[in-house]
């Protein structure tokens, strides 16, 4: 598993298949670059069979929080004109977690970007991570990737998608003759495919401005430079990928601590409020990474080691190791055991409004996961916003908070079930590369006796992760419900059913062609 997906920072490390200067650095407008379509089109390949991958996960709750960082790192790369307005149109900019315990991220083609969760649970601080994804988001912007594949002429892009799909099938089928000779020849290369030197400068210095630019502690980006090195004198054991596709050198590290105190003196300070909502959510990181019967046991009897000390005594990581052993013991079916520690956890945030929030996030899984849709819903809408709230900004909600009160809603009937499609249908309005909220959706549509948009709306769970044979199926489906008089007098869902089906095809036309 953790193969899969690691072996995808291939497609950011093409360095040493450049012919010439590995170190040399080509100007964007020599002529050389692929196109900004042709990079995006590399990345769609690759990224629908990561979407494959058991090692593929879409945590809301983890994702809202690395998104809250990209995002403010892509505005200030906009205001730095570090973001050009074709870039900006034309790739995903859509961040992949790995269900991973390695402490690695990288950039893929396309404006792709990949974060494992052993990163997320090792970082002390949002401005750490914030320091990892700068510097993948400058490779990106810098267009470090298509500068390095144009090199080899044509063929290239295709060459290295095959060859990173490859390790994929060898790592998923280890008996399969020629998966092992693909996966074989794309190993021997692995050592040799890392960013030039030149372009860890540039994505340091760019990376650093646009972090700061962006308000984040430029400390974070010295610090996680010494996670990275100690780890590097351990004689990396594997669990800092990070390091080979990134090595680090002493210019990079004497750059990067001369840039810091520079900008020391007006280097923003983190508070309690966010040391805690981070301690948190790099806890929900960690039991993710590993949610193993034993390794979800020793959460849980960690959490309740320290669960008997008094508020004033809890330092924020023994708040986010609470916060795991109550995830933890509600995946172990012990709903008394998650309740106590998150009313533990409740009396200690109650100054935090950030970690109070994250609380109340976990709280409404942990009564999902006890079938209990109103307490849930409780916590997850303001009681004024129940009734009297416009519908359109309850769609406004954090991500998270939209599907987890989508599933309450849907679990508590057909009433619960229609307001929340309708909340989720204007979310996908603005975000139709949703997939599980189209897939709520969908449960949401099941709950109210609507087969015919049920199914179609699972169709569009599966082309949003690119997967369009899979959805040309549910599309067939669907016009068969119509062709038996099973779905109704709904026509308007009909003439959408027929449209999206020849949009669905002639994407997997496209999609065939490729290979």
């Amino acid at each position: 598993m953790k193969r899969k997906l690691m072996c995808l920072g291939l497609a950011c490390s093409v360095g040493a298949m450049a012919q010439g200067n590995p170190n040399a650095l080509p100007a964007l407008g020599d002529g050389l670059e692929m196109s900004t379509g042709a990079e995006r089109q590399l990345g769609d390949r690759i990224v629908r069979e990561l979407y494959r991958s058991t090692a593929y996960m879409d945590d809301a709750i983890l994702g809202d929080y690395v998104e809250g960082i990209w995002l403010r790192l892509m505005a200030a790369a906009r205001l730095r004109g570090e973001l050009r307005p074709e870039m900006d149109e034309q790739y995903a900019w859509a961040v992949l977690l790995g269900r991973d315990r390695s402490v690695n991220a990288f950039a893929l083609p396309g404006g792709y970007m990949g974060v494992h969760l052993g990163l997320i649970a090792s970082v002390d601080d949002a401005d750490e991570l914030a320091s990892v994804l700068a510097h993948e988001l400058s490779h990106i912007t810098q267009r470090h990737i298509a500068r390095m594949v144009s090199r080899q002429g044509q063929q290239a892009p295709w060459m290295i998608a095959a060859m990173i799909l490859g390790i994929l099938a060898a790592s998923s089928s280890p008996d399969a003759a020629g998966a092992l000779i693909v996966g074989g020849q794309a190993a021997a290369v692995q050592g040799q495919l890392n960013f030039s030197r030149d372009m860890e400068r540039e994505a340091d210095r760019v990376g650093y401005g646009v972090m700061t630019q962006a308000g984040f502690n430029g400390q974070g980006f010295a610090s996680m430079f010494e996670k990275l090195l100690q780890a590097n004198r351990h004689n990396d054991t594997g669990a800092f990928p990070y390091l080979r596709s990134h090595p680090l050198t002493t210019e990079r590290i004497a750059d990067m601590q001369a840039r810091q105190q520079l900008q020391a003196t007006t280097a923003p300070v983190g508070d309690g409020d966010s040391a805690m909502a981070h301690a948190m959510l790099a806890a929900r990181a960690r039991v993710l990474a590993d949610a193993s019967v034993d390794s979800l046991r020793a959460a849980l009897a960690q959490a309740q080691e320290i669960g008997s000390l008094a508020a004033s005594q809890l330092s924020a990581r023994q708040a986010g190791l609470m916060y795991a052993g109550a995830w933890a013991a509600g995946e172990l079916r012990d709903p008394a055991a998650a309740q106590k520690l998150w009313e533990r956890l409740q009396a200690l945030v109650t100054a935090h409004p950030q970690a109070a929030y994250q609380l109340r996030l976990l709280g409404a899984e942990l009564a999902l996961s006890a079938g209990d849709g109103s307490r849930a819903l409780a916590l997850l809408e303001p009681p004024a916003s129940r009734s009297a709230a416009p519908i359109g900004d309850l769609a406004k909600m954090p991500r998270a908070q939209q599907l987890l009160r989508a599933r309450a809603l849907t679990l508590s009937g057909k009433e619960g079930a229609a307001r929340a499609a309708q909340a989720l249908q204007i979310w996908l309005a603005e975000r139709p590369r949703d997939a599980q909220a189209w897939q709520l959706l969908s449960d949401a549509c099941a709950a109210q006796g609507q087969t015919l948009r049920a199914v179609r709306a699972e169709a569009e769970a599966y082309a949003a992760r690119l997967d369009y044979a899979a959805a040309r199926d549910r599309y067939a489906a669907a016009q068969d419900l119509i062709r038996r008089g099973a779905a109704g007098n709904d026509h308007i869902e009909a003439s959408i059913v027929d449209a999206r089906s020849k949009q669905v095809d002639a994407l997997l036309r496209e999609q065939m062609r490729e290979r």
